[in-house]
């Protein structure tokens, strides 16, 4: 199939890119490789991306429509997988107009690219920010999700909406999936993991906020490709929503993605320890603004849906991902 993938060479892009691109699907990777975070990773990645005959690379920022447009060309996609956003939950608070940019305006231009060549499905990311101040957990994709605490929960709770309207108004089948905290080898150097695995080979010390006390439904990369990749083949259509008779339906599909096991956040430092052979130097501290102190993904909706959920433990994934740090940054003398 010909595919679109935008955030191509963020971390969960050129994970599911790799993959798309070993099953020979003709992938064309869309990414903006802002600085938001270690523009050498992001080279690096694309490197690795470059290696496959079937893939093309257009760099671009998804808000600017025309260029978009103009450097797609005669390019006609029957799947567009759109992973590109301004991340960061606390950034959103310092430069909220960047996520009005990247993500709704740019997720737009999305849309109208996906309704002008009436693709067969738009798998986009949303987020478990959406859950917002919510404390009924697990969290259920039936549940009420007005009340994000911040603009990147905002910007991904109106992707949901935005997509909703145009399979509504042009049945364009759309899925979104809320990602729960994505760890692994390839990670953004922004997240928990990356920062604490440098910190502690540093020796410098490590904030754990809430005082200790953050639980995280950790999600391991292959898990989430693995996801992704299911929920291409299922387009939500009345026979997979399983919609009787002449009865009007929307192909829209929201699904949780998430390992359904939340981990303290000192467990999670304990696995890094082991992996490392280095006690951590711990700075207690309060919670951070926009933050919530827990997340839990209920897994049954897409395990009902595509027959998988998530199950990689943190113990496997850390130790992955340490291996993959160590290697790519050439690190010596752990013992």
């Amino acid at each position: 199939m010909k595919i679109i993938v935008t955030g191509s060479s963020g971390f969960i892009g050129m994970n599911l890119c790799i993959k798309l691109l070993k099953l020979r699907h003709e992938v064309v990777g869309i990414d903006n490789m802002n600085s938001y975070y270690d523009v050498n990773l992001k080279k690096k990645r694309l490197e690795e991306l470059k290696k496959f005959s079937n893939f093309k690379f257009i760099k671009v920022d998804i808000k600017n429509k025309k260029i978009l447009e103009n450097k797609l060309g005669r390019f006609k996609p029957e799947i567009i997988i759109n992973l590109a956003a301004q991340a960061g939950v606390r950034f959103s608070i310092k430069q909220p107009q960047n996520y009005i940019d990247s993500n709704i305006t740019g997720f737009l231009n999305i849309l109208e690219i996906a309704k002008k060549n009436k693709i067969k499905h738009l798998v986009y990311a949303s987020s478990s920010s959406i859950y917002g101040d919510n404390n009924k957990f697990p969290f259920n994709e039936k549940e009420i999700t007005d009340k994000p605490l911040s603009i990147y929960g905002v910007s991904k709770k109106t992707n949901e909406l935005m997509a909703y309207s145009y399979s509504s108004l042009f049945s364009i089948p759309t899925t979104g999936l809320r990602f729960f905290t994505v760890y692994g080898p390839w990670g953004r150097p922004d997240m928990a993991l990356f920062i604490f695995v440098n910190q502690i080979l540093k020796k410098l010390p490590i904030d754990l906020f809430n005082y200790g006390n953050m639980i995280r439904d950790f999600t391991y990369i292959d898990d989430i490709v693995e996801g992704i990749l299911r929920v291409i083949k299922k387009i939500p259509n009345k026979k997979n929503l399983k919609i009787k008779n002449n009865k009007k339906f929307v192909p829209y599909q929201i699904l949780n993605i998430g390992n359904n096991n939340p981990q303290k956040i000192i467990n999670f430092v304990k696995a890094i320890e082991n992996n490392l052979k280095t006690k951590a130097k711990i700075r207690f501290t309060k919670i951070q603004l926009g933050d919530v102190p827990k997340t839990h993904s209920s897994t049954k909706k897409i395990q009902s849906w595509i027959g998988f959920k998530p199950k990689t433990t943190i113990k496997f994934g850390i130790k992955k991902f340490v291996e993959w740090y160590v290697q790519y940054y050439k690190i010596k003398n752990i013992k």
